[in-house]
């Protein structure tokens, strides 16, 4: 059984920073992509960042230049710097994990909230 538990959500001004975490454990295959996804009130869930095993990176266009995933691999977690916020960033992020390139891990999700 594997779990991921998402940190470093909460309540921030406009213009400010969050750092999100997710650390996975438990009966951990390759970790080969990791990802943060999100989910406004009333929309489907949409793509924020991911990151692969070699470190390549890609963003959503709404996030580009303000959001940056990084993951530590030894410790089986990632991370979203989140600056500049704005209240459309306002949403549930999830953390995902593509194991072993078969097995597809959800986090709990972690709640967002940016103030104008």
């Amino acid at each position: 059984q594997v779990q991921l538990v998402e940190s470093g959500g909460g309540l921030v001004q406009a213009g400010g920073s969050l750092r999100l975490s997710c650390a996975a454990s438990g009966s951990i295959f390759r970790i080969n992509t990791m990802g943060w996804y999100r989910q406004a009130p009333g929309k489907q869930r949409e793509l924020a960042a991911t990151i692969t095993s070699s470190g390549s990176t890609n963003y959503a266009d709404s996030v580009k230049g303000r959001f940056t995933i990084s993951r530590d691999s030894a410790k089986n977690t990632v991370y979203l710097q989140m600056n500049s916020l704005k209240p459309e960033d306002t949403a549930v992020y999830y953390c995902n994990m593509l194991m072993n390139w078969a097995y597809n891990y959800w986090g709990q999700g972690t709640q967002v909230t940016v103030a104008s």
